[in-house]
């Protein structure tokens, strides 16, 4: 396993890193997560990503009691939450939902640090951007936050170019706490945001990047060629709006001949689409999602497959998936 920095701070995040989104508390119980991110951290994965608005909170609260029992010591894992669409068990709070002003940011993180157990987290995103919040005050809550010793960086999660510059310049101007990374989905088939629109942030401010869906929600592990198995995220409650993309038949058929190319580079098409991603200079951290262990330790060995994208490789990947990104 490599570390890279984030961005430019000083922060280093194993290049392959585990999230809990749909899994935790859904498909995944506190034994099952203390089990899993036990084999991600034996690999070298030291970055583990949640959002508070994940399973209502309750994958906060799992990956919390997994933390407690694994008892590692805190300088050697980062945790990260993700802040926006809040919680509430009845009707939504005023300033409690789709919001990035100072009074929920600070109730939000407070709770998050509950259900995770932890006196800070080491970073916090900004899950969506908020039009009707001043970013000033954003950037200013962000800034007070870490201040605070509640969180120690702060970022954003699939903002516009625009937004995150502009974020950026506040917080330089005012001598604030700057973003430094951003989560944006990242996967041969997604691939316009991060290579076209952001192309001027990297040199400019040193945007840093922990990418999601390497695997397209499962498409790119070639399972939803023949439709939606059961025991599939896309069959989860909720995850019907993913159905149409993961029975795309052009993505299908590029599936089919991604396989076989991987297969020649002796993997599998999932470990084939993570180092894709990973061979991304730009990207300081690939977010995986794995429900058991078998399928994390198998998409982990895409390190193993990295180095074998060299660039004649990289062409044929292109030739085949280019047509079909966005």
């Amino acid at each position: 396993m490599q570390y890279r920095r984030l961005g430019r701070s000083g922060l280093k995040v194993s290049e392959l890193s585990y999230g809990s989104w749909v899994t935790y508390a859904n498909q995944v119980d506190t034994g099952s997560a203390r089990e899993l991110m036990a084999a991600a951290f034996d690999h070298g994965v030291n970055f583990f990503d949640n959002a508070e608005v994940y399973a209502g909170g309750e994958s906060e609260r799992v990956m919390g009691d997994a933390l407690k029992a694994l008892g590692w010591p805190r300088l050697n894992y980062v945790v990260s939450s993700k802040f926006f669409w809040g919680l509430s068990d009845g009707a939504p709070p005023v300033n409690g939902t789709n919001t990035l002003n100072r009074k929920y940011l600070f109730h939000a993180v407070e709770a998050s640090l509950q259900r995770l157990q932890l006196e800070h987290l080491d970073l916090v995103y900004c899950h969506r951007p908020d039009p009707e919040t001043p970013i000033e005050e954003t950037v200013q809550a962000l800034h007070d936050l870490i201040t605070q010793g509640k969180a120690l960086y702060w970022g954003t999660s699939e903002w516009s170019a625009d937004e995150i510059r502009a974020a950026h310049e506040i917080a330089e101007r005012h001598h604030l706490h700057k973003p430094v990374v951003e989560q944006p989905q990242y996967h041969l088939f997604h691939r316009a945001r991060v290579e076209r629109e952001y192309a001027r942030l990297y040199e400019d401010i040193g945007l840093g990047l922990t990418t999601w869906s390497p695997l397209a929600s499962g498409l790119l592990t070639g399972k939803y060629q023949a439709g939606i198995p059961r025991d599939s995220r896309g069959a989860l409650p909720g995850m019907a709006f993913l159905k149409d993309g993961l029975t795309d038949k052009a993505k299908n058929a590029a599936v089919t001949q991604l396989a076989a190319l991987a297969k020649e580079l002796g993997g599998s098409v999932a470990q084939l689409a993570i180092a894709w991603v990973n061979k991304n200079p730009r990207v300081s951290s690939v977010i995986l999602g794995a429900s058991r262990l078998s399928q994390l330790e198998e998409n982990l060995k895409a390190i193993e497959l990295t180095p074998k994208l060299t660039p004649p490789v990289l062409a044929r990947i292109d030739e085949i998936t280019r047509p079909l990104a966005r």
